[in-house]
């Protein structure tokens, strides 16, 4: 059985067209995973690969600032499974920016380790990168 994951983060004194240009920078994408190489960019249909691709997918849609929705799968994941669907919105607060990830579709047996993921991989390590440019 698929699960859906929901997190939302709090990015402070951030704004969301940086976080969202970020997220499809490969260079930056690199940069805040730590982990291997990244092959991602802003255009719509694009494909994307991360963590040396561990992690592949398709930009399904991209709106500048405020929402990408990729199909997303990871390369331990069964052979037939489909892909899951990876959104972030993204919402400006004053100086703040809210991310609400919503990752659905996840297989049951790797959904703890997805969910643990995003915050290790990512929602961490984002905050410490955005400390460092400051």
């Amino acid at each position: 059985m698929a699960k859906t994951l929901t997190q939302r983060i709090v990015f402070k004194n951030a704004k969301s067209e940086t976080l969202y240009d970020m997220f499809l920078n490969s260079k930056h994408h690199s940069a805040i995973t730590g982990g291997g190489t990244t092959k991602i960019s802003a255009k719509e249909g694009a494909t994307f690969s991360v963590y040396d691709d561990y992690i592949t997918g398709r930009n399904l849609q991209l709106v500048k600032g405020k929402l990408i929705v990729q199909a997303w799968s990871a390369s331990d994941w069964a052979s037939g499974e489909l892909d899951s669907t990876f959104i972030l919105l993204f919402e400006q607060k004053g100086k703040n920016t809210i991310i609400t990830m919503t990752h659905a579709n996840v297989p049951d047996k790797h959904s703890d380790g997805i969910k643990k993921g995003w915050t290790d991989f990512y929602w961490k390590p984002w905050k410490k990168y955005l400390e460092s440019l400051h």
